[in-house]
This record gives structure tokens, sequence and C-alpha cells, in this order.
């Protein structure tokens, strides 16, 4: 394929979006007009997960195509470089293309590209890693707003909320949609472009637009889904008992009607960004080249909303681990794995967004990758989950029909039905009916754990370590709570 035959290619990531908030998914509520047409002018894969529920590690895998084990974070480490690894920007860039990227890309350090020709860059205000003032921040600045983006005293780690108080185009999310427009825009003609668009959203804080609060308003909202295994905090591994314990999320044991405002404003936030993503659609449209345009949508991982009384994101549970997925391949593409309005039910994971693009783009999956390309008849068994290293570790493995959830301390074991219970309500580890699907994921389990974990492992057994009393702390860091700054 010549440079000027390849498509191109918009990649759309989000932050904290669970897979099961979609209309694709069946949810009651959500809408998400966009995402339902792209899925229906492309694939929607309702499997797909991300193998380290954090940011960081999430994107390095989306990243470079490679899990935890290789790229190095399974602990949200902050002040790790990327791996010196080819990164999908890189790929792209030599085969031809122009990279650019707006929004999100949480690395260290912050301004490092990636691989990409140039970053538009949205950091969150994470100045505490070195940098005084993203792409963003001096977007507010210049429009008169410096630093009063908390005006409302929302948090980006915490679930209070309150509409957006300064004017609508200085919100993220249509700072980042405007500013992939003006990027399209002024592409190169002659060459290929690969376009990643990466919104902050909908990562508290929980300030949406008034207007997308207002499309809810009349809308009954769905409560948290509790388990029947989470009802007795006592019996909780220790990972659960420590987070009720430390208080560092204020929505923990709120009241029905602030736990219900908080997912109305995640729903509010989800609609808001599913809109902005049709003014893309639509320059991609004007310019005359959306038929020629790869364009995927997914996210870091998604956000557990108080199921099982737990908050945002590191467990395994499906409102964190599994996200969204769709892929619209270019106009003449016609290979069977991407047909239109296709619904893929295979085990795929974020490192296989990497390889799966560069395939449709026709060019060369470098020998690192580890990821499978979804154009092509690949399958797993298995998808293996991990996340931290310490006391409230917890690891997974995910066949087509289960799903074991492992917690360390207390040798504590989950096993759950994805056929029958998708929003995991039933531990069926300690009944007698399961107990050879229990020894059978066991066993995948510990084959795929290395480095420390083997302290947990006994001739090839999991002992796991002793459990612990509940803590007796709090927290006093109040999510990072952020105040004005003046510059």
């Amino acid at each position: 394929m010549s440079s000027s035959d390849r498509p191109n290619l918009l990649l759309i990531c989000t932050d904290h979006w669970p897979g099961l908030l979609t209309r694709m998914a069946g949810h009651p509520v959500v809408m998400t007009p966009t995402l339902s047409q792209l899925a229906n002018n492309g694939v929607w894969y309702s499997n797909a997960y991300t193998a380290c529920p954090s940011c960081i590690p999430a994107r390095r895998s989306l990243m470079t195509g490679v899990t935890a084990r290789t790229h190095g974070d399974r602990v949200f480490n902050q002040h790790l470089e990327m791996p010196s690894l080819p990164t999908m920007a890189q790929c792209f860039r030599n085969g031809g293309y122009q990279t650019y990227a707006v929004g999100k890309l949480h690395v260290y350090p912050q301004r490092n590209r990636i691989g990409f020709d140039d970053v538009i860059l949205n950091e969150e205000g994470r100045h505490h890693l070195g940098m005084l003032g993203d792409d963003y921040e001096q977007y507010i600045a210049d429009a008169g707003y410096a630093g009063q983006e908390f005006l409302g005293g929302q948090c980006s780690n915490d679930y209070n909320v309150c509409p957006w108080q300064l004017p609508d185009h200085c919100h993220s999310t249509n700072w980042t949609a405007q500013q992939m427009c003006r990027v399209i825009h002024r592409r190169d003609p002659g060459r290929p472009a690969m376009w990643y668009m990466s919104f902050q959203m909908p990562h508290p804080p929980l300030w949406p637009l008034q207007a997308y609060l207002d499309m809810y308003a009349n809308v009954s909202i769905d409560p948290p889904i509790i388990g029947d295994w989470a009802g007795n905090p006592e019996k909780l591994p220790y990972m659960f008992r420590a987070y009720f314990m430390d208080g560092r999320h204020s929505i923990q044991n709120a009241p029905t009607h602030e736990i219900e405002l908080a997912r109305r404003a995640f729903y509010a936030t989800l609609t808001h960004i599913d809109h902005q993503i049709r003014l893309v659609i639509g320059t991609l449209r004007e310019e005359g080249i959306l038929d020629q345009t790869i364009i995927a949508f997914t996210s870091d991982h998604g956000d557990m909303l108080g199921d099982h009384g737990w908050w945002a994101k590191t467990v395994m549970y499906e409102m964190s681990a599994n996200v969204p997925l769709v892929i619209m391949p270019a106009k003449n593409d016609q290979r069977e794995w991407l047909r239109t309005g296709r619904i893929d039910d295979r085990l795929v994971e974020l490192r296989d967004i990497m390889p799966t693009l560069l395939d449709m783009a026709g060019l060369d999956i470098p020998s690192h990758v580890e990821g499978m390309s979804l154009a092509q008849e690949n399958e797993r068994e298995y998808l293996y989950g991990e996340h931290w290293e310490n006391e409230h570790a917890s690891r997974m493995i995910r066949s087509a029909e289960y799903k074991l959830i492992y917690y360390p301390v207390g040798n504590h074991f989950q096993l759950f039905d994805m056929k029958t219970d998708r929003r995991e309500t039933k531990n069926l580890a300690d009944h007698p009916k399961y107990m050879d699907i229990r020894a059978k994921l066991t066993k995948q389990l510990v084959k795929n754990m290395y480095g420390n974990d083997g302290r947990w492992i006994n001739n090839g057994q999991l002992i796991g370590e002793p459990d612990r009393p509940t803590p007796n702390s709090s927290s006093r860091h109040f999510g990072g709570q952020r105040g004005i700054r003046f510059v």
C-alpha cells in the first residue's frame, strides 16, 4: 500500500468511562448516540478490558501494545519514564504519517511527546510533577480565567458536583474537540495522518455543562449495584475494608440523593463528550476525508460509581476493568472481522489496539508487540489482570464465561459467571458446583503471576498472606483538592 493510499486514523480515548455505560451495552439511561452510530458503521467489542485499571499503566499498554509486565508499571508510578519501545505514534510516524495529539497523555516527563510530531496538552493541572502549566491552562489564562477552573470546589479525585461556571468554550471537553478540529484542518493533505484525541473526562471533577445536566433532569437514574457478597463489611477483602475506613472519597456513605446526583452528573459528562466527538467527525466529513479515516474509540479504564460500595478504579470488577471499544474502518476496508455493524465478543484488551490499527493502515507490527490484531482471526482463551503489589493488590483471570478475582491478603477468592451475572452480584468461589472451574482459573492465574507475587505461592498453590485487621485511619488529602491558582 502506497503512502497516498493509506487511511487516516482518529483514535479517541477518554478517562474513567465504563464499557457498560453505553447504548451498545444496553444501558437504560446513558445517551451515547454518536458512539452508537460509530458502532453501526463499524465493530463494537463487548468484552474489551484494561488489564491494569488505572490511568498510567493502562495508557502505557495502549501506546506500546504490551502488558504491564513488559512496560514495567502495575502500581501507578507517576515518575516512571516510558519504556524504550517504539510507541504507536512512532510507528505511524515511521510509516510516513503526520502524527498529532490533543488532550491527556499522562506520561513522564509530562512534555514527552512519545513519538507524536506535536502534542497540545491537557495534564489536568498536575503541577506536582514538575510542569507549571499546560496548553489547556494557557488557553484558560488567555481567556481571562487563569487558575479558576476549580472555583466550584470540585476535585479531580472526588464526586462532589457543581455545574461548570466558566464560559462553555473554556470547558476541557469543548477545548479538546475544538483543538482537534483545528489540527485536522491544518493537516498536510499530501500525507496520511494519525490523530489522537484524549479527553480528560469523565474523570472527576464532576463539572458538567448545565445544558447536559438538564438533559438528565427528568430521567430516573439507576442506583449502584451492590453484590450479595458486599453486604457484610466484616467479610469483605482487606482492600475493601481499608478503602471504607480511609474516607478518600467524600461520596462514600453519602445519602441516596447525593449519590444519584453524582451519577447524573457523570452521565451528563458522557453525553457531552459524545456530542463533541460529532464536531470532529463533522470536520472530517467537511474536509472530504471521513470515508478515508479509521475512527477508534476507547477509555483507559472505567469507574465503579458506587457499585459494591467502591468509587473510581484499580479493582477488577466490570465497571472498573471493562472498557468501551468501537472501531469504524475506512469505507473501502471490507475485511470480514471489520464488517459493518458487527458485535465482536472476543476477549480483547488495550494492548490489542496498537497492532489492530497498524494492521488496518497496512503498516508493519513491531516484534515487541504482545497484543493481537483484531482485524484478523485471532483469539485468546483468557485475560490476566493485575493492580498494586502491596496489601491492596488484586489479580484477575477472565475467561469467556467466568471471572476469578484474587486478593492475596486473607487469600480471598471471588468467582463470577459472566454470562448470567455481568454485574458480579453472586460470588461462586466457595460453591461446590464451581470448584473445578475455580481450580482451572487459579492455575492460569498462578501461571501469569511474577516478581514479588511469588510470596503468595507455595508449590504451585495460592496461599496469599495473613488477613489484616481493619485499619483505623482516615485520609487528610481531600482527594488532592485544588485551590485558586493565580498564574
